[in-house]
């Protein structure tokens, strides 16, 4: 029932980018330190960062909820104009729950928003807007994720878990006629049409081990996650409307320099190109065929580290830096003004404070710093487009063990 309610407030709209679209870290344990959680195993996200954890983690449940900020503003060339997008602030939601049928078998469920892409430009004094189509400009993508976890201990210090992800989408557009995109549905879609659903799934699987009593590694991996197609705008996303959830993995290491010091590092990898919506070039083709035209997303690294210090009996400090590469393309940048998934590096660090009756109350937060890029103008050869983007995400969860 709990999930459900989480479920369902997460429709209210989550517009994440951070690490390209994905969040740079889920729980607020990983959101203080970096999005570091691969080989950790502190609270029932491990359906969002590693199955194999909540092996280790016992009998828990966690909730909570981010107010999450983001910037945007786009320079137009072709307009001579600089604008912000407007809708800066969402609330996203967060649930996690394990419970241990034996010793070495655990099974649970993590409830997240994903990610997605959200900008919105208002009109332009002469009506128009910085594509050069009529009226409001933007996109707004919501994803969520719903992940039940198996893990077991293959030995008390190895494990192995699987985690299904069931993936939910919302997605709508306005302001993309300059593009070739009807505007009332009288062709195969693309903007202004309202909000279109997509479902899907795919599978995150993972392994942790303590291979001393000081050092943990972990590993996971996550399949594309197969969404159906957007049949509103199934001419707008390549492949007739087909936007997944892009392929990523995970390899981490925590080390426990002192009974109260852990300093954990996590590589990941997004291949933002196996998505044809995502990876395609914004000049390739058609909007909406198989080979049509996209956001041109390369793939990206992103390493994340992140310390825990434990103060005293009550209290845990954490610290983190998460930096990754730049998606989006100088070639691509008109295009991705409604997508400036810029962002590089992050500053994070959190608190948890244990209290007297065994719960846990944990606060985080994360900016992302400012970075912008320049490309030549879609609209206008002759001239430039910038587009620049930074975030700040303060978070609060309570957790408990049962």
């Amino acid at each position: 029932m709990t999930a459900m309610a989480v479920t369902g407030m997460s429709l209210s709209g989550v517009a994440m980018a951070t690490n390209g679209m994905l969040a740079s870290g889920y729980g607020m344990v990983a959101n203080g330190m970096g999005g570091a959680a691969t080989a950790m195993s502190e609270d029932a996200f491990g359906g969002a960062n590693n199955p194999a954890s909540m092996a280790f983690v016992g009998n828990r449940v966690d909730f909570g909820a981010s107010l999450f900020s983001p910037r945007r503003e786009a320079t137009s060339g072709a307009f001579q104009t600089t604008e912000q997008s407007d809708s800066n602030y969402f609330v996203v939601p967060e649930f996690g729950y394990n419970r241990m049928l034996n010793p070495d078998l655990s099974l649970g469920v993590t409830v997240y928003g994903n990610g997605g892409m959200n900008a919105n430009y208002a009109p332009l004094a002469n009506g128009s807007n910085l594509l050069g189509g009529i009226g409001r400009l933007g996109v707004d993508l919501m994803q969520l994720v719903i992940a039940p976890t198996a893990a077991y201990k293959i030995t008390p210090n190895h494990s192995f878990g699987v985690a299904p992800l069931l993936g939910y989408q919302r997605f709508k557009a306005e302001g993309l006629q300059a593009f070739g995109i009807d505007t009332n549905g009288s062709a195969p879609g693309g903007s202004n049409l309202g909000y279109d659903d997509a479902f899907g799934a795919g599978l995150r699987i993972g392994y942790m081990g303590k291979i001393t009593p000081n050092l943990t590694v972990g590993a996971a991996y996550s399949t594309k996650v197969d969404m159906q197609k957007f049949k509103k705008y199934a001419g707008f996303f390549a492949e007739q409307g087909n936007l997944d959830l892009p392929e990523n993995y995970d390899i981490g290491l925590a080390y426990k320099f002192t009974l109260d010091l852990t300093v954990a590092l996590d590589y990941q990898r997004i291949n933002y190109s196996g998505v044809a919506a995502i990876g395609n070039p914004s000049n390739a083709g058609n909007y909406g065929a198989n080979n049509g035209a996209g956001f041109d997303w390369h793939d990206i690294d992103v390493w994340k580290m992140g310390a825990e210090y434990k103060y005293n009996k009550n209290w845990i400090m954490r610290a983190g830096w998460n930096h990754g590469d730049n998606p989006v393309q100088a070639a691509d940048v008109t295009f991705n003004t409604i997508a400036p998934g810029v962002i590089k590096d992050h500053l994070t660090m959190g608190t948890t404070y244990l209290t007297a009756t065994g719960g846990e109350l944990t606060v985080s937060y994360v900016h992302g710093f400012e970075n912008s890029l320049t490309g030549q103008s879609m609209l206008n050869p002759g001239t430039t487009d910038t587009i620049r983007m930074h975030q700040d995400i303060l978070g609060v969860a309570y957790g408990w063990k049962m």
